[in-house]
């Protein structure tokens, strides 16, 4: 990704979608993520990761950001990308089961 391209994502995560950041220094930010959740799924194939942020309505969210991707349905959740300037995809989803991250400590 060149310097241009990261700039442009920086300030999409940034100005856009507003998480809190720090500069690392020389304009590196470093951002605070919405909650998360971590499950472990089996598999018949070889593993993978996925990394999506959680959001409590997928609609809201899209028309805040005035973007129409399709809204695809799961049993476990509603599932969207968000274009960023770089040409990169950054996966959401409205989780439809029990989340963790409210759980006491």
């Amino acid at each position: 990704m060149s310097l241009c391209t990261a700039e442009a994502d920086r300030g999409f995560l940034r100005d856009v979608l507003g998480f809190p950041h720090v500069d690392a220094g020389a304009g590196w930010l470093i951002f605070r993520l919405p909650p998360a959740e971590i499950a472990v799924h089996p598999t018949d194939g070889e593993g993978r990761h996925e990394f999506y942020l959680m959001c409590e309505d997928i609609e809201a969210l899209l028309a805040r950001l005035a973007v129409s991707p399709e809204i695809t349905e799961a049993g476990w959740g509603r599932l969207a990308t968000i274009p960023m300037p770089s040409g990169a995809s950054l996966p959401v989803y409205q989780p439809l089961h029990p989340v963790a991250y409210n759980l006491p400590d």
